[in-house]
């Protein structure tokens, strides 16, 4: 009973991080459920005096689709595709499909942060994207907040100087 409250309490949550970052409807949905087996798996090592539930969770469905995409760079490197979706019904398919429409510019977003180090695009992913607190953010990743904090400035000021019009005329007259 209790799983199942805080799963119906962070479902929403949860597939809205993930379609933020995938754009196949049955791998969404696959995450998804991952993310909650993994929770299932994991649910001796929350501990509530280190962050909130939300922001464990959004640690844990970071590791998912992480592995997800170190899988599929492996399979795509091997087969040159990849394979082996399960099916869904019409319905389930069109409400995914409707989800990572609405989640497209968040995409996009992500996008523009892709060329951030590691470590400055994740947090900036966390607190912009999916409304962390720098706090929540910090435990997610299993950082120091003042860790968390430094590289959402840095992330910040390399976005702004990135996209400022002054910064693309100077660069572009170089």
């Amino acid at each position: 009973m209790a799983f199942e409250a805080f799963y119906r309490r962070h479902v929403d949550a949860v597939l809205k991080f993930v379609v933020r970052r995938v754009s196949d409807p049955h791998l969404a949905a696959d995450l998804t459920a991952d993310i909650f087996l993994a929770v299932l798996d994991s649910a001796d090592t929350y501990t509530p005096g280190r962050g909130s539930e939300i922001a464990w969770l959004y640690g844990i469905a970071r590791n998912v689709v992480s592995a997800q995409y170190r899988r599929a760079t492996r399979e795509a490197r091997a087969t040159g595709r990849l394979a082996g979706r399960r099916l869904m019904d019409d319905d389930d398919l069109a409400r995914m499909e409707e989800r990572i429409d609405a989640e497209r510019q968040m995409r996009s977003a992500l996008e523009a942060m892709a060329g951030l180090p590691e470590g400055e695009r994740a947090v900036l992913e966390l607190v912009a994207i999916d409304q962390l607190t720098v706090t929540e953010a910090a435990t997610a990743l299993g950082i120091r907040q003042v860790t968390a904090r430094v590289r959402l400035h840095r992330a910040r000021r390399a976005l702004e100087h990135f996209t400022s019009p002054s910064a693309v005329y100077s660069e572009g007259r170089a």
